[in-house]
């Protein structure tokens, strides 16, 4: 014997689709109203931090721009650290005190 509630037929099939079609649709256009309410109170927020992101850009290109001239020092500094390393090594090579 078969119970009621288990006999699905085309008619509850299409019933059951229409309600959770209906549900979406009205879950969307609340979902929109809501990101509509957000925008029109945020919306100058936004802007604002829009313009503050493109401040930070610019200060961090200076960053960079500051880092890669203190890479170069760096770099200078190093290849004078070796060279005079090896000046004062040939010297000493030079100067026989190690022989």
């Amino acid at each position: 014997m078969m119970n009621p509630r288990e006999r699905w037929t085309d008619e509850r099939l299409d019933d059951l689709s229409k309600k959770v079609d209906q549900g979406f649709s009205d879950l969307k256009a609340e979902m929109k109203e809501g990101f509509e309410r957000m925008e029109a109170r945020f919306g100058e927020r936004f802007e604002q931090v829009d313009r503050r992101f493109d401040d930070v850009d610019r200060r961090l290109e200076d960053v960079d721009k500051r880092l890669g001239r203190l890479e170069e020092g760096y770099f200078a500094l190093n290849r004078t650290v070796w060279g005079g390393t090896c000046v004062i090594v040939a010297g000493l090579i030079g100067s026989g005190i190690f022989g």
